[in-house]
């Protein structure tokens, strides 16, 4: 991935979103959002898991 999103812009896209969430629940929420771009290729990106709160996908997007 060459861009990398903004942690900032991967909460607000993820806003509402009730945890522990699959990877496909979280990409539909943020489809549903209007989600696009590095933000979407990031979620698209993650592993398919449960994710039990916003900073598990921070690590996965960012470490």
């Amino acid at each position: 991935m060459a861009d990398k999103p903004s942690p900032i812009d991967i909460q607000k896209a993820l806003g509402g979103l009730d945890y522990p969430a699959s990877k496909d629940a979280i990409v539909q929420k943020a489809s549903d959002a209007g989600t696009s771009g590095a933000v979407m290729d990031a979620l698209q990106a993650l592993p398919d898991r449960e994710y039990d709160a916003p900073t598990d996908i921070s690590k996965e997007i960012f470490d």
